[in-house]
């Protein structure tokens, strides 16, 4: 479980604290002392998003909003528990279940002629089967090699604007609707989103094995599974 409300969190900040940050540290300590390693999920959130450089795990973090200062709050308690731990952390998350970006633009595409989405924001989409699979294949490696403990990035491969995920999404549903690029001026939201959420995965492959999903891949494999549940 974990405080995913973006916008909410800037009015609500203490709570997405004790969810995102006090809460893994809990469960952390309760790890540590079991000799059980703890993967906590992290976010692109904890960087600034400026330029244009992939970030790596050691990159300084500087959050722009209250939901980032709260995962970075999680980061830090967990590793202050002592025990075996690593810290992934994702982006642009999707899947079959859930509210998220592709059922989002599903449900609006399947109404609408054209959709206006951000373009100056670039991330890496990330399946959730992905990161679950890399959570168990990093627990399980960690109980053998607590030395391995830290933090790693995945997330989906190519890098992509929001504007082009969401064209790529339309196009793989076979809908019409027209995504219409837009900056993020445009499109003000409450809690700021960092415009470079590229993350660069290079020591998760080296120290796991996991290398970058696919994420057309798995976006027609969620567009198959969410065809089979409506039928």
């Amino acid at each position: 479980a974990a405080w995913t409300a973006v916008d909410a969190a800037e009015d609500e900040e203490a709570a997405a604290t004790v969810i995102n940050g006090d809460a893994p540290g809990a469960m952390a300590r309760a790890c540590a002392g079991l000799g059980i390693p703890f993967v906590q999920i992290s976010s692109d959130y904890v960087f600034d998003g400026s330029g244009e450089t992939p970030w790596t795990p050691d990159s300084p973090t500087g959050p722009l909003g209250a939901y980032g200062r709260s995962k970075l709050a999680g980061e830090a308690a967990v590793r202050a528990a002592g025990g075996a731990h690593a810290i992934l952390r994702t982006s642009w998350v999707f899947s079959a279940h859930g509210a998220n970006f592709v059922k989002t633009m599903l449900r609006l595409g399947a109404s609408r002629d054209s959709l206006s989405v951000i373009d100056d924001q670039m991330g890496g989409p990330t399946p959730a089967a992905a990161i679950a699979a890399a959570c168990l294949t990093m627990a399980q490696a960690l109980q053998q090699d607590p030395a391995l403990s830290g933090a790693y990035h995945l997330s989906g491969a190519p890098d992509v604007s929001w504007a082009g995920f969401a064209a790529e999404i339309m196009g793989a549903a076979g809908l019409a609707c027209r995504i219409i690029p837009i900056p993020s001026r445009d499109y003000p939201q409450k809690a700021p989103r960092p415009a470079n959420s590229r993350l660069d995965n290079s020591s998760l492959t080296q120290a796991f094995g996991i290398k970058r999903p696919a994420w057309r891949a798995s976006l027609a494999q969620v567009l198959a599974e969410l065809k089979d549940t409506t039928q």
